[in-house]
């Protein structure tokens, strides 16, 4: 489908003035009832092609209900084949007019599973299978791995056996390697550099270079290398494998997301780094937990527990503790969120400024803090009274310990804000924080802060007769649509 299949609404229809300013505006009682009247579509039709259901269109043209959720406005759009300027979208793919086919799609990278066994080898031939796959994409198919699912539950779980097994000794290599540990320590500078520019700003746009040196390092390991450099050069992978897990699940690519997690985790096994493996997992936790699968996730933070055992520094217990508070807050059951967070404080009270890893080093009390205030938020969205000003305080440590340099969790921080002052009534304190939260959202890239984005605009809907929250939906729009 392209701008040149005709729509279900006549050209003439969508020029109507009264239906640009009801779109315009997000009044579907008025758009909905203008389509009926001058489109000529039954409420049946309407609810079809917007995948709604014929009471949802009933209630909505009554009045009864408002439509705020961000994925249905977008349906509604494609649906009924409204140009995306008119709803305050960006264009939508179907405006484009088709200009070639489809190229054929390359051959799915093989993701690591329990058919590939726990060995140096296999997590080498994996990354570049992966990495080739994942080089040659173009948008077409980038839009297309949008869909691609993430495994959950037992074929996930079953699959991650091996990473308690003590890793074997690295097998016969064809060529010999010319790599020096100087070498080595250069590929996990540029490593930590990608690291710390996805951690401030997010998105996908250095992904085709983090997936390139993850090409190059499997590469050399293909090589022969000294057993020091070859340890060396798997956990250069493992990190630079964790970055571009990171980018494709902050882009939506969920799929690659967590193929990515999994070649990470078998090159921190190859590699006998345990501690970041498990840094890994809780990685890989966090993406069940948005998939709505905290089950999931508290296995996977137990497994990282269980597997990293006495080689986890309080800061890396200390965030394991908080992935572990948040399976629980996903469960509602606050008791055990206290518990664990309490838990993650002690950790944290144990850490010295040089006693571990770069790569954990942004766990701090302010990340706590964060982590913790934006828990307390999930589940004020069910109990405001119960949880919604603790939610408030601790994101503010956050955000006055950590400014506006942390990027995207400083965007994250305020968004969270913002919603829980709505949550608490204080309509005037929750539009400031909401400007506030736009501009520092529009300063990244990172699909997950404009997710988090849309949740502010249903707050925003209904209360038209406020000037400033009228300018806050409209910036909302603007960000998301851009």
């Amino acid at each position: 489908m392209d701008a040149t299949t005709p729509g279900p609404l006549a050209p003439e229809v969508l020029e109507r003035d009264d239906l640009k300013q009801a779109l315009a505006e997000h009044d579907f009682a008025a758009a909905f009832s203008l389509i009926k009247k001058w489109g000529g579509l039954s409420q049946n039709r309407i609810a079809a092609a917007c995948q709604l259901t014929p009471g949802k269109v009933s209630t909505i043209i009554s009045g009864q209900q408002q439509i705020t959720n961000f994925a249905v406005i977008c349906r509604i759009s494609d649906g009924l084949r409204i140009p995306g300027r008119m709803i305050g979208l960006a264009d939508r793919p179907w405006e484009s007019p088709a200009d070639a086919p489809d190229p054929p799609a390359p051959p799915a990278a093989r993701s690591p599973s329990e058919d590939a066994p726990w060995i140096p080898a296999a997590a080498v031939h994996l990354a570049g299978e992966l990495t080739r796959s994942d080089l040659v994409m173009d948008r077409r198919a980038a839009t297309r791995a949008l869909a691609g699912a993430a495994l959950t539950g037992a074929p996930l779980l079953d699959s991650l056996d091996g990473w308690l097994e003590p890793a074997p000794a690295p097998g016969p290599a064809q060529r010999r390697g010319r790599i020096g540990r100087q070498e080595v320590q250069e590929l996990e500078a540029t490593a930590r550099a990608f690291r710390a520019w996805d951690h401030r700003f997010g998105g996908g746009l250095r992904r085709k270079a983090v997936v390139g040196q993850l090409n190059e390092v499997a590469g050399h390991l293909e090589d022969h290398q000294s057993p020091d450099i070859e340890r060396g050069l798997f956990r250069v992978l493992a990190y630079l494998g964790g970055t571009a897990a990171t980018i494709a699940w902050d882009s939506g690519l969920q799929k690659q997301a967590q193929s990515y997690y999994l070649l990470a985790l078998r090159a921190a096994h190859s590699g006998r780094d345990a501690a970041f493996g498990a840094n890994v997992l809780a990685g890989m936790a966090r993406q069940m937990l948005y998939r709505d699968r905290p089950q999931d996730a508290l296995e996977l933070v137990h497994l990282a527990q269980k597997g990293v055992g006495r080689n986890a520094g309080p800061r890396l217990r200390a965030m394991l503790h908080t992935r572990e508070a948040w399976t629980y807050a996903a469960m509602e059951r606050p008791a055990a969120f206290k518990r664990a967070t309490a838990e993650a404080a002690e950790a944290l009270a144990e850490a010295g400024a040089h006693d571990e890893p770069y790569w954990i080093a942004y766990f701090d009390e302010a990340e706590l803090a964060g982590v913790t205030g934006g828990r307390l938020l999930d589940m004020a969205r069910q109990d405001p009274r119960g949880h919604a000003d603790a939610a408030a305080r601790n994101i503010h440590d956050a955000l006055t310990r950590r400014g506006a340099e942390a990027g995207r969790s400083h965007a994250l921080d305020l968004i969270g804000l913002a919603e829980c002052h709505f949550l608490l009534g204080d309509v005037t304190v929750a539009v400031s924080h909401t400007h506030r939260a736009v501009d520092a959202a529009a300063r990244t890239r990172s699909s997950r802060v404009r997710a988090q984005l849309g949740q502010l605009y249903p707050y925003t809907v209904g209360r038209s007769a406020s000037r400033t929250v009228s300018e806050a939906r409209a910036k909302i729009r603007e960000v998301l649509s851009s």
